[in-house]
């Protein structure tokens, strides 16, 4: 598979007027559902003796609601402290022990566990993550450490961190009835009173098997990974998922603007536009849209504002994954002496020229080479692998979508582009934050 990709590369990268690459992927994957409704993917590949097995459970920020928000990002440190057979600090001691190693993530949508082991330690690893699964300690010492170590994590990723508090407002006042409006982390007087009911009701309802969807990728074969995971993950009993997000975003009703003021030596700017969610058919063009405006020395913002005004120190854009409508964001860190409004300026007058003109052949030639090579790269390591395949099966829907990348990429015209400029990146769609630079104590 690796010398197969090697090839595919270079075959991307001498072509830079056309894409001579195939239109879908030959990467086999056997998928089974376990008793309990626990969906599995599984990728064989024995070149190397290791194995990533992800966990992704469908429960994030978003099944939150005001009093326990914060508590998807809590148990995805929770889930680390012990359990029935393995007591605190026993996951992490075990996998080390055995030559393994581990993570976790959590975004609005999902929380996710990241394994990655030898491939000799693979029962062990099923009976660690069925043990917590099954019965996750609530020690209510374990759950005050675990708060203070979450508090502090918002201490220093939010309250004392400008880019944070920044993105944090930002969302707040983009979102005012979707609950992508409050932060993944949770809000401070919540983290502080979370209750232990509302521990047990967050677990019980997001963290059973038939909310998740297991992805294994490498050293492993199919029907003894399945027998595994049927002995120690199967015999868990299912329970009542997340109940359905009903709460949609209204339709925007004119630019928002917010202001922050904090100590801080330059200025620096969000601004975004409502978009729809992941899976929807919207997504490839304004992938490809982020990638002229911002991607590299020779995107459109890059050139106008770094090199040719020399208005701000870098650009950047991009989209979350998402399960609802989410935001199309650009980011600029002002030059010292440069007034926000004027970077504002120059991005809205080359906005307003792709919705104009539209794009060249040239950018949207190099965009799905960028699209290409991020693809075969991710697939490249066995942890990549397990990523892709999980997030297409979550957010696009099936993981198979993740086999037509190539070809959903090439079909992306100048027209859509220019199509989705148009429909999205308005004035009335916009919400802008501002940083503004203070003197004296925050």
């Amino acid at each position: 598979m690796r010398k197969i990709l090697s090839v595919l590369l270079l075959t991307m990268a001498a072509s830079a007027a056309s894409l001579d690459v195939p239109t879908s992927l030959n990467f086999p994957v056997e998928t089974h559902t376990l008793k309990n409704g626990m969906k599995v993917l599984i990728h064989e590949d024995h070149s190397i003796p290791n194995v990533a097995l992800y966990v992704f459970y469908k429960i994030g920020s978003r099944n939150e609601r005001p009093g326990t928000t914060g508590l998807s990002h809590f148990f995805e440190h929770m889930m680390f402290n012990g359990a029935k057979k393995y007591g605190p600090h026993m996951f992490d001691r075990e996998m080390e022990g055995h030559g393994g190693s581990n993570n976790a993530y959590t975004s609005n949508d999902v929380t996710v566990y990241q394994d990655w082991f030898p491939s000799s330690a693979l029962e062990l690893i099923f009976d660690l993550e069925g043990d917590r699964i099954r019965d996750l300690s609530f020690d209510p010492k374990m759950v005050a450490s675990e708060r203070g170590v979450v508090a502090s994590e918002r201490r220093t990723s939010v309250d004392n961190n400008n880019n944070g508090i920044l993105f944090e407002q930002f969302n707040a006042a983009a979102y005012i009835a979707h609950p992508y409006h409050w932060p993944v982390v949770g809000w401070m007087s919540d983290i502080e009173s979370w209750t232990m009911d509302d521990l047990k009701a967050h677990f019980s309802m997001g963290y059973a098997p038939n909310n998740a969807v297991m992805v294994v990728c490498g050293n492993v074969h199919s029907a003894e990974f399945i027998a595994l995971a049927e002995k120690y993950i199967g015999t868990i009993p299912p329970r009542d998922p997340p109940p359905p997000v009903r709460t949609k975003e209204p339709e925007q009703l004119g630019e928002k603007r917010i202001r922050v003021e904090r100590i801080a030596q330059l200025p620096s700017v969000i601004v975004g536009w409502h978009v729809p969610e992941t899976a929807s058919a919207d997504r490839s063009p304004l992938t490809v849209l982020s990638l002229i405006l911002t991607t590299g020395q020779s995107s459109r913002l890059y050139q106008r504002m770094v090199d040719k005004d020399q208005l701000v120190t870098g650009v950047g854009s991009g989209m979350a994954v998402a399960f609802d409508p989410t935001l199309f964001r650009i980011n600029m860190q002002m030059r010292a002496g440069v007034a926000p409004e004027n970077a504002e300026k120059a991005l809205y007058e080359e906005i307003a020229r792709v919705q104009r003109d539209g794009v060249t052949d040239r950018e949207m030639q190099k965009a799905k080479n960028i699209l290409l090579g991020q693809l075969y790269r991710g697939l490249k390591t066995i942890s990549g692998q397990a990523n892709l395949l999980g997030d297409y099966e979550i957010f696009f829907g099936d993981y198979k979508k993740l086999l037509d990348a190539p070809s959903l990429y090439e079909k992306v015209t100048k027209e859509d582009v220019q199509r989705v400029a148009e429909k999205y990146l308005t004035e009335k769609n916009r919400t802008v934050a501002t940083l503004v630079p203070t003197k004296g104590e925050k």
